[in-house]
């Protein structure tokens, strides 16, 4: 994969101080932190300055969708935090996902930072994608938006499990970070799901885990269990 540890835990609390406490716990079993809108929008993006302190990437998933100049201007807002990725709707067009990646550029210096591209929403299947108007499947779509994300500059895609072989073949060059990866079946709000090792398996960069970990007894023992899990699925060499 070229990464240490592909795990990103989504730390969806409903606090920083939450958050801060439970990064802490699973630190030594993941490769990086994920905030979403709960926590950019309540906290705040000084989320990402207590989290980056404790010595791992942070992913600020902000989904930003707006015209150009303001999406430029949040990314650079975003990398002044100290945001190492940061995710903007590709469908929000081309030009805005190259406005995003210049600000976050700009915003990041000499420090490494890129823009993940989100395709189709884990928690939509094709009935709900026809309900608002859109005849094509989820995979036939995410296949488009890869194009679009790389020909804009994006370091990777955010896809769903079940369509990573369609990004491979899109954009072949791109990261893919995947979320809705669950260790076992659970009763909740994603539709297009994975296990680590199927994720591993189809060639996924990185994994977002939130639940198992974050609502665990012991999150800490979750995230432990889940990384070797990944360690034993991953081809060697």
């Amino acid at each position: 994969m070229g990464v240490d540890n592909p795990i990103i835990v989504a730390l969806d609390m409903p606090t920083a101080e939450s958050a801060v406490h439970l990064a802490k716990e699973v630190a030594p079993h993941v490769g990086a932190f994920k905030i979403g809108l709960g926590l950019l929008h309540g906290p705040g993006p000084g989320t990402i300055d207590a989290l980056v302190r404790l010595g791992l990437p942070v992913f600020a998933d902000a989904k930003l969708n707006d015209i150009p100049s303001q999406v430029e201007m949040a990314a650079r807002n975003l990398a002044h935090h100290g945001a190492r990725w940061v995710t903007a709707h590709i469908g929000g067009g081309q030009a805005m996902l190259e406005a995003a990646v210049s600000g976050l550029a700009d915003g990041a210096g000499h420090a490494e930072a890129g823009i993940l591209g989100v395709s189709v929403l884990t928690s939509l299947d094709k009935h709900d994608l026809q309900r608002i108007g859109i005849d094509r499947t989820p995979g036939q779509l995410v296949s488009k938006m890869a194009s679009v994300a790389a020909a804009s500059g994006c370091e990777g895609v955010v896809c769903s499990p079940l369509e990573l072989h369609v990004v491979r073949q899109s954009a072949p060059s791109m990261i893919t970070v995947v979320p809705g990866i669950r260790p076992s079946a659970m009763d909740d709000d994603q539709a297009r799901t994975a296990t680590p090792a199927q994720a591993i398996e189809k060639g996924a960069t990185y994994l977002v885990v939130g639940r198992p970990i974050t609502a665990a007894d012991d999150p800490a023992a979750a995230a432990a269990a889940i990384s070797e899990i990944v360690a034993a699925s991953t081809p060697q060499g």
